[in-house]
């Protein structure tokens, strides 16, 4: 019957040429835009491409978020979660929290930290090296997922050494993987509107570029649906591609659904009212097809998307579902429909349900779990 289903001859002709190679940027541009039964067309072949790649397993990781501070001297538009220094909310946490906030987590079987927080003014390598030593020393086994490129670039900064330099110190100290943070949207015209003080496009891609040479391999994300077009959303993903080919350091991508409620953006009137979930579908579906097996991992975030529609983005491409996250205070802030916890039970339950095998895996998606 899915056969019979009528599809534009251009589409057609994209998607079968999908089967076999990457899609260019004109023809994602064209997906991007379709209607109709051309969409499930468009879903089917991203879904076949998706299990012809990288089979039925959809992974995910028990991690825990540990924002050591709120602080922030970069206020994006799209951001709930930073707080000025004298702000009453505004806090950092002491060396015995964050141990607390680890100790839990593992207990709960966390494979990896995700250390993150605010742009802070007083952050410099010396700090960043200090938090990385005080849980690898009291937790070695347990990777580190940390900081971000604006975060790295400033601290440098601070501290009047290369970035080179900050990412070796950092790797030396217990830095295993960069998470794709401060990508937000690579292209500088919405960049100027959302986040005018992190790096500019050149800027992040030398960073990441400069990471991945250092050997600290990392995520690669999106967020979308704030005040950026179709076209550059296809062009943040070229981006993304032509590093990963140069570079071959990224080990996921993960597109992030922008969410709007309580971002200083969306109040002061500048913003959409976010992506629709026939745009989320498109993404997800297009971002398989610009990079197939470059970047075989493509992440569903569960924590902006809510449990019932990541599963359905389950169907478009994509072959992982992050982490059990464990607290993601950014996420929360923004409004996250779900919360920001999940268990490896609920995780679980969501793939079963799609006839395909849940799977717990590491960082860098070298060791794999099966879950009992």
């Amino acid at each position: 019957m899915f056969d019979k289903l009528p599809v534009s001859s251009k589409t057609e002709k994209i998607l079968t040429k999908s089967l076999d190679e990457q899609i260019t940027v004109e023809e994602a541009n064209h997906l991007m835009n379709i209607h109709g039964s051309d969409l499930y067309h468009l879903l089917a072949t991203a879904d076949y491409v998706r299990h012809e790649l990288v089979g039925d397993n959809v992974t995910f990781i028990n991690n825990c978020n540990i924002n050591f501070t709120n602080i922030c001297t970069v206020r994006c538009g799209f951001c709930a979660f930073g707080k000025d220094a004298d702000d009453p909310d505004a806090y950092v946490l002491s060396d015995e929290e964050i141990l607390a906030k680890a100790e839990g987590a593992v207990a709960d079987g966390a494979r990896e930290f995700t250390l993150m927080g605010g742009v802070h003014p007083d952050a410099d390598i010396e700090y960043y090296e200090h938090l990385l030593t005080l849980l690898k020393d009291n937790y070695p086994k347990v990777s580190i997922h940390g900081f971000s490129p604006t975060m790295v670039r400033d601290a440098c900064l601070a501290s009047g050494i290369s970035v080179a330099e900050g990412f070796e110190r950092l790797k030396d100290a217990g830095l295993d993987t960069l998470p794709g943070t401060a990508a937000e949207i690579l292209t500088d015209r919405s960049r100027e509107i959302i986040c005018p003080e992190k790096v500019s496009v050149v800027e992040w891609v030398d960073i990441v570029k400069t990471s991945h040479e250092v050997g600290i391999p990392g995520s690669s994300t999106i967020m979308y649906g704030h005040v950026e077009t179709f076209e550059e959303r296809v062009e943040h993903i070229d981006v993304i591609r032509n590093l990963q080919e140069e570079t071959h350091g990224f080990t996921e991508f993960i597109p992030m659904t922008f969410m709007h409620e309580y971002s200083p953006i969306f109040l002061e009137g500048q913003s959409n009212l976010g992506a629709t979930g026939t745009q989320d579908l498109k993404l997800y579906a297009v971002s398989r097809l610009m990079l197939r097996d470059l970047i075989p991992n493509l992440q569903v975030s569960w924590v902006k998307m809510g449990f019932r529609f990541a599963q359905v983005v389950l169907t478009a491409g994509a072959n992982d579902l992050g982490g059990t996250l464990g607290g993601d205070e950014l996420s929360e802030a923004s409004g996250a429909p779900d919360g920001v916890n999940a268990s490896i039970e609920t995780l679980s339950r969501m793939v079963e349900d799609l006839g395909r095998n849940p799977i717990e895996r590491n960082s860098i998606y070298s060791e794999f779990y099966p879950i009992d």
